[in-house]
């Protein structure tokens, strides 16, 4: 959430950024503008009455110490009269302060500098790229039709016991997702990551915190009875056990890593794009989240950028970064870096993490705040996340890339976790 003061001060530079993700922002930043001046009014009238109740209820004592009822009595009137003033105006300021909270999550975050221009994904840019394109002879499979032959993910079941996107692993294929998942936490924490196991389930206030509600509520499951809902993403539980916190500055870099199933209802996905692992409603994810002093979050975005892609190279797998043009990016990020893995059945390259930095966006709306040694004022921390790695279209890559006449071969990194060299 951008902050009012971001917005009254620099008016014309947000509507200008805000275009970059093509957000026509001009009407409603008037509108938060007119709305903070209405609430400062309020609460300059407010504070005049105060002033005025203290003078009152010091004079009512010094009357009444002279004798002078008649004056005191009067004057208990203009008390009464003020105290129902102050029992409006307490109404007015807090309506215009849900008003206010109102108009301003509307606005995404502001693009950094360096965001490309573009309105779609075609419009992204290729930073650098790595490994090397497999070539698969003309009997190679689709993920899904190896997944078959091998009976290592069951498709047919996952609808039978729940519904589209949610496939049984079994034998082989449970073993993989396993080892995954072992190897991207062990690799975090070498990293330097504190490994932590949340809730999958969080409150309203979690989903705000990290941008999710009211943005994408349409687009997460909803426990209605406890009014919890299912996280999209471990960034959600984990950023938010810094919510309402202050930090020192000695404290920062704060890096945490978290393995968790994600679930996401992906409505409205249909088409060949979505066969398989390519986008399911439940999948497992490891997570890395950093929170970071200002002036070297964009160090620590490199950082978690070189984390990631050096996973896809133990991986041994094809991979592209791309910076994200202004079109294309999420409504809290200030800049985001797409991984995508080829998948050589297919013929087409998959989305497998975005890495992001979010500024002071997410901690605006968590109350996130550090200090600086032997400083009492407080500032916003920034926050950055990103997905090392999601496993269903890494396991799709690996199934499709490493088909052979023998099964399956397994890259070397995993072995140690999967017990075997080859699925068959």
């Amino acid at each position: 959430m951008l902050t009012i003061k971001q917005i009254e001060e620099n008016r014309d530079y947000v509507v200008e950024r805000l275009a970059v993700k093509h957000f026509q922002a001009a009407q409603l930043v008037d509108q938060i503008i007119g709305q903070s001046v209405a609430r400062r009014q309020c609460i300059t009238r407010t504070e005049a009455i105060q002033a005025e109740l203290n003078q009152n209820a010091r004079s009512i004592g010094q009357l009444l110490k002279e004798g002078r009822k008649e004056e005191a009595e009067a004057a208990k009137q203009t008390t009464a009269a003020l105290k129902a003033q102050l029992t409006s105006l307490s109404s007015e300021l807090d309506a215009l302060e849900m008003q206010l909270k109102h108009l301003v999550v509307q606005l995404p975050n502001l693009p950094h500098q360096s965001v490309p221009q573009g309105r779609a994904a075609a419009d992204n840019v290729e930073v650098r790229s790595g490994g090397q394109l497999p070539v698969l002879d003309g009997t190679a499979l689709p993920h899904w039709e190896l997944a078959q032959r091998y009976d290592i993910i069951d498709f047919e079941l996952g609808v039978k016991i729940t519904g589209a996107g949610f496939p049984v692993y079994k034998g082989q294929g449970a073993r993989l997702q396993r080892a995954l998942i072992a190897f991207f936490l062990d690799e975090a924490v070498r990293a330097g990551y504190t490994e932590y196991m949340p809730p999958i389930l969080v409150n309203e206030d979690s989903g705000f915190g990290t941008g999710q509600l009211p943005d994408k509520e349409g687009q997460m499951y909803h426990a209605t009875a406890d009014n919890f809902y299912l996280i999209p993403t471990a960034e959600v539980p984990v950023t938010n056990m810094y919510r309402d916190v202050i930090l020192r500055s000695s404290d920062f870099p704060v890096r945490m890593t978290a393995y968790t199933p994600c679930f996401r209802r992906e409505a409205g996905s249909y088409g060949k794009d979505v066969r398989g692992l390519n986008r399911l409603h439940q999948f497992d994810k490891v997570e890395l989240v950093c929170l970071e002093h200002p002036d070297r979050s964009y160090a620590t975005l490199d950082a978690m950028v070189e984390h990631v892609e050096s996973l896809l190279v133990k991986l041994q797998l094809p991979y592209r970064i791309l910076r994200l043009c202004g079109g294309d990016m999420s409504f809290t990020s200030a800049l985001t870096y797409d991984f995508e893995v080829y998948s050589a059945a297919q013929n087409m390259w998959l989305e497998v993490s975005s890495v992001s930095n979010f500024e002071s966006f997410q901690a605006n709306r968590l109350k996130l705040r550090y200090r600086e040694e032997g400083e009492k004022q407080t500032r916003l921390a920034h926050t950055l996340n990103g997905s090392a790695l999601a496993l269903p279209r890494i396991v799709a890559a690996l199934l499709e890339n490493n088909q052979g006449p023998e099964g399956i071969r397994i890259p070397e990194a995993l072995r140690p976790y999967t017990g075997f060299d080859t699925i068959q």
